[in-house]
């Protein structure tokens, strides 16, 4: 969408393009938008399984830039997105590129949950009923919306109807399953510090997913990263404000 240089936009797990609906027109009026559904998710073929972690992604959606001649000038990624986008920077898409992460997903989770969680999320991808199940009990309104609430966020009834269109595809919810199953964080955060991209991590003060802990303690690692944490809005803020994230996107990337 648009004329310009070009911004790339990568959602994060369980989400799809949708989530840029009101970000990529306000983006679009000074830049050339481009939006992706990640493999599995949305509206986008699972291929194999085994590519569905950060460092295959990555590699393949860089091999999809290369293969439209596609050279984004920044890379904005929301909650898990934000970790393919800096892993992108690492593999030299858009090496001097400006990095923007929303509620940047950038820690593993702690305890006995992060033994668990993935071995979990494994199993559940391997039962082909699992997608079915999920899909079938979390597909109304009712469902969807506690869903939403429960990351911090507050959507209007169109927004809702998108992530209970999204939930109600087996595919959709298969896709993000298998994601989860293969996502290892451990060595791209070893090697923040060594990420030079000039980086903006924007936060939502009320994010109940992704605390703005966890975008503060990346950027303390990283030697060109700052952090701007926005009132009152949760995980999914540049949905519930798109203009406002706009603003500090166009903001960082104009300077």
């Amino acid at each position: 969408m648009g004329n310009g240089p070009q911004l790339l936009l990568i959602h994060g797990a369980g989400g799809a393009t949708h989530s840029w609906r009101d970000v990529m027109p306000l983006l679009a009026q000074t830049h050339q938008v481009i939006a992706v559904d990640l493999p599995g998710q949305g509206f986008s073929q699972l291929g194999s399984r085994a590519r569905c972690g950060l460092d295959a992604m990555a590699t393949d959606l860089a091999s999809l830039l290369a293969q439209e001649s596609w050279k984004p000038t920044a890379i904005i990624g929301h909650s898990a997105g934000a970790a393919i986008a800096l892993r992108l920077a690492e593999l030299g898409v858009s090496p001097r590129g400006q990095i923007i992460g929303i509620n940047a997903a950038l820690a593993n989770f702690k305890g006995i949950a992060g033994f668990l969680f993935p071995a979990f999320a494994k199993l559940l991808s391997l039962n082909p009923l699992t997608a079915r199940i999920f899909t079938a009990t979390s597909g109304n309104t009712a469902a969807v919306e506690r869903l939403i609430t429960g990351t911090g966020s507050k959507l209007d009834a169109d927004g809702l109807k998108l992530y209970q269109t999204l939930i109600a595809r087996r595919s959709h919810v298969d896709g993000t399953l298998a994601m989860m199953a293969h996502w290892k964080l451990d060595g791209l955060l070893e090697r923040l510090p060594n990420i030079l991209n000039q980086t903006l991590f924007i936060t939502g003060s009320n994010d109940q997913a992704v605390p703005p802990s966890t975008s503060n303690a990346a950027a303390s690692r990283m030697q060109n990263a700052r952090v701007h944490e926005i009132s009152k809005l949760g995980h999914l803020a540049h949905e519930e404000s798109p203009q406002q994230v706009v603003n500090l996107i166009r903001a960082f990337i104009e300077e």
